[in-house]
C-alpha cells in the first residue's frame, strides 16, 4: 500500500499537457513560478508532487472554462494523476482537501480541471475513523433489520411552528414511516426555535415507540456554530432521539470532524450546494473523490441524489455515487456508510434502486411521493412500502398493484 496520497483529473489545458502537469504539480507542493535555490533536487524529491501518470486525450478548439488565452490556441484534453507525500500535510483531512483541490482550477495553464479519484493511504483509518454507527448502527438503532428505511422530508421546509411540525410527524409515525428529517433549511427560525422543535416532535416519537416496540428514527438538522451544534446533540440526546444531521458544505470538515468527536448518534450528512461543485463537467468534483473526505470525518450516511431525480444529475451519476458510498474504502477498514436516495423519488423507481445499490442497504426519502397520496400520509407511507416488497421480491408493480389499493392509488399521481 502506497503511503502517498494519490488523485487523479480531468485536465484541459492551452499548453503542452506535461508542461501543466509539471506547473499543477509544483503549484500543490514546492514549487513556485520561478526556480529558487533552496528548492533543492533533495527537496523536490522528499516533498514535491509526482506526476505519475498522463493520458492524453482530444483536441477542441474552443476552452471549456473562461481564461486568458492566446489567439488560435487549442485545447489538449488528458487524465492526470499525481502524487504527494503524506509527510507533506500529515494525516489532515482539510489539508488533503487543501492540496488536492486548492489553488490548481485558476491557474493560466488549465481551462478545465475535474477531481475524478482519490486514494488514500489505510493510515488514515486510524487517524479518522469515519462512521460510528454506518449501516448496522443505524438498522439497530431504527429498529429496521431488513428492507430500505422508508424515509420522507417534514414539508413545508419552513413556516411549521413546532406544534405542527409535531402533528406532521404523528402522522407518518401512524403511517409506519422508518426515517424522518428535517429539510436542510430547517435549523434554528423564531417561528419554529430547534428546541421547541426537538421537544414536540421527540414527544411523538417516544410515545410511538412504546406502541411500535421500536423508534423510528428524526434526523433534527443542527447546523450551525460549533457550540451551537454540540448542544443541540446533547439536547436530543437526552430527549430519546436517535440521529442528527448536518448540513456538510455549510459546517466544513472541521465542523463535522469535531461533531463526530462528540456525538453519540449516527451523522445524517446532507450534500447541500452540491451543484456548484459538480455541475460543470470541466469543474470540481466527481462524487467518489468528494465523499471519501466526507466519509472519512464521519458521515453516517450520504445524500445520494436519486433516480429520476428533479435536478440536473443523469441515473448513471446517481448510480456511481450510491455504490461508491457502498464501496469500501480500503479491504481491512470498510467504513460503511448508507447511501441516502431522495429529489423527487417514488415508488416507480424502487426496482432501478433496488438494482443500483445492489440490495436495501439504503435509506429512501420521498416527500410529495409520500404526502400526495390520495388517501392521506398513511397510504403514501404504506405503499412506498408495498412498491419496494415489489422491487425486493422481483415482482411486476402494476401486477403488485393488483393486489395492494393503497399502491394501486400511489400509481395514479407518481
Amino acid at each position: 500500500m502506497s503511503d502517498r496520497i494519490h488523485a487523479s483529473y480531468w485536465l484541459e489545458t492551452p499548453d503542452n499537457p506535461a508542461r501543466a502537469a509539471e506547473v499543477i504539480a509544483g503549484e500543490q507542493s514546492s514549487g513556485t513560478f520561478l526556480a529558487l535555490a533552496n528548492e533543492t533536487p533533495e527537496l523536490k524529491a522528499r516533498c514535491g508532487a509526482r506526476v505519475e501518470r498522463l493520458e492524453l486525450l482530444d483536441v477542441v478548439d474552443q476552452p471549456s472554462l473562461p481564461g486568458r488565452y492566446k489567439p488560435g490556441v487549442r485545447f489538449q484534453r488528458a487524465r492526470l494523476e499525481l502524487s504527494w507525500s503524506v509527510e507533506n500535510m500529515g494525516l489532515s483531512l482539510p489539508n488533503v482537501m487543501a492540496t488536492i483541490a486548492g489553488n490548481l482550477f485558476e491557474l493560466q495553464c488549465v481551462s478545465g480541471l475535474r477531481i475524478t479519484d482519490l486514494r488514500l493511504p489505510v493510515a488514515f483509518a486510524q487517524a479518522c475513523p469515519g462512521p460510528a454507527f454506518g449501516i448496522a448502527g443505524t438498522r439497530r438503532l431504527a429498529g429496521v433489520a431488513q428492507g430500505p428505511l422508508i424515509g420522507t422530508i417534514i414539508k413545508p421546509s419552513v413556516g411549521l411552528n413546532p406544534e405542527q411540525t409535531a402533528a406532521e410527524v404523528r402522522q407518518l409515525l401512524a403511517g409506519g414511516i422508518d426515517f424522518i428529517k428535517d429539510d436542510e433549511l430547517q435549523a434554528d427560525g423564531p417561528h419554529c426555535p430547534f428546541d421547541e422543535r426537538a421537544r414536540a416532535v421527540m414527544r411523538e416519537v417516544n410515545a410511538a415507540a412504546e406502541r411500535l416496540g421500536r423508534k423510528p428514527m428524526v434526523a433534527f438538522n443542527l447546523t450551525g456554530d460549533l457550540d451551537e451544534m454540540k448542544r443541540r446533540h446533547d439536547l436530543v440526546l437526552s430527549l430519546g432521539g436517535t440521529c442528527v444531521m448536518v448540513s456538510l458544505n455549510s459546517v466544513g470538515l472541521v465542523g463535522l470532524r469535531e461533531l463526530r468527536r462528540h456525538s453519540q448518534l449516527p451523522i445524517h450528512a446532507h450534500r447541500n450546494g452540491w451543484g456548484y461543485l459538480s455541475r460543470h463537467p470541466a469543474l470540481g468534483w466527481d462524487y467518489a473523490p468528494w465523499h471519501t473526505l466526507w466519509r472519512l470525518a464521519g458521515a453516517d450516511h450520504l445524500h445520494v441524489n436519486g433516480l429520476g431525480n428533479k435536478f440536473s444529475e443523469s441515473d448513471a451519476e446517481v448510480a456511481a455515487a450510491a455504490q461508491a458510498v457502498l464501496k469500501p474504502l480500503w479491504a481491512d477498514a470498510p467504513m460503511a456508510a448508507m447511501p441516502v436516495f431522495s429529489s423527487g423519488q417514488t415508488g416507480l423507481v424502487a426496482a432501478a434502486t433496488h438494482q443500483v445499490a445492489g440490495g436495501t442497504d439504503l435509506i429512501f426519502a420521498a416527500g410529495g411521493g409520500i404526502f400526495g397520496h390520495p388517501g392521506g400520509v398513511a397510504q403514501g407511507v404504506t405503499a412506498l412500502r408495498q412498491a419496494w416488497d415489489a422491487a425486493v421480491a422481483g415482482v411486476d408493480l402494476q401486477a403488485h398493484a393488483a393486489r395492494h389499493p393503497e399502491l394501486k392509488a400511489a400509481l395514479g399521481f407518481w
